[in-house]
């Protein structure tokens, strides 16, 4: 597998970080998983096409919860956020999550609403059964 392209996943301690990265391996696509406090000038040198911040067990609003620096998000590249990867995202970049009063676990359904560059290959309208594993929720995406 070439180096050319490569995704950086940040693990925030998900259980599935490492399916994660293979998922993308499975693309043809370099990945590489490294600690959620991996220096901004280690990923500038790592020079991802993308990075992926995984889920984790903590909420936003923990003391002590991991976070990224905010300069994360101005090096230029796409980042996708999963579970708690996509809530410290929200919090960070000015959107306000949520607790919720109870964490939910098991299956769920993804309904495909609109045809964006993420969900390329999947269909408009298609429903996929999906894992879901949280206790917060984005209630306002960041601007």
């Amino acid at each position: 597998m070439e180096h050319g392209d490569r995704i950086l996943v940040l693990d925030f301690g998900s259980q599935t970080t490492q399916l994660i990265a293979r998922r993308v391996r499975e693309l043809h696509v370099y990945s590489e998983i490294k600690p959620f406090n991996v220096s901004l000038a280690e990923i500038k040198r790592f020079a991802p096409k993308g990075i992926i911040l995984s889920g984790g067990p903590a909420s936003v609003y923990d003391e002590g919860a991991p976070k990224v620096s905010p300069e994360l998000f101005a090096l230029g590249v796409p980042v996708l956020g999963i579970c708690y990867g996509m809530q410290l995202m929200t919090h960070l970049l000015g959107g306000r999550v949520e607790r919720s009063t109870k964490r939910e676990y098991g299956p769920a359904e993804l309904e495909i609403i609109r045809n964006e560059d993420l969900f390329y290959g999947l269909k408009k309208g298609g429903r996929y059964r999906v894992w879901m594993s949280h206790g917060d929720r984005v209630e306002t995406p960041a601007p």
